[in-house]
């Protein structure tokens, strides 16, 4: 089991920066670095803490599929998980006529890009 990956991938999904856990828990953005990459082990307190700023569960880091359905973390890249958050971030602002828009135009890319 590796917390440290777990916790980065739920942060990546709810579109957080490690500075933005470091604002709410007030845990170093180094310490919350070296969890991610697997070099440090948190306490129980330290994992509520990040548990609490990422609105989760604590046992929810426990779980043998942690992420469920929502977004399967192994098979993603960190460079595809920093731009599927950035897509997230900026696509809120967006209406709906413009959201399907984006995705039409991803699909059509996507689409060129495979077909090369």
């Amino acid at each position: 089991m590796k917390i440290g990956t777990t916790i980065r991938a739920h942060r990546l999904q709810k579109g957080l920066s490690q500075g933005d856990i470091e604002k709410k828990t007030g845990l170093l953005r180094c310490y919350l670095s070296r969890v991610e990459n697997g070099h440090t082990v948190p306490s129980l307190d330290t994992l509520s803490k990040i548990a609490l700023a990422l609105d989760l569960p604590i046992a929810q880091f426990f779980a043998e599929d942690s992420l469920g359905g929502h977004m399967n973390g192994a098979h993603l890249s960190d460079d595809e998980l920093r731009f599927l958050t950035q897509i997230r971030r900026y696509s809120t602002n967006l209406n709906d006529s413009d959201r399907k828009l984006l995705l039409a135009m991803v699909k059509k890319f996507a689409s060129t890009a495979v077909a090369r």
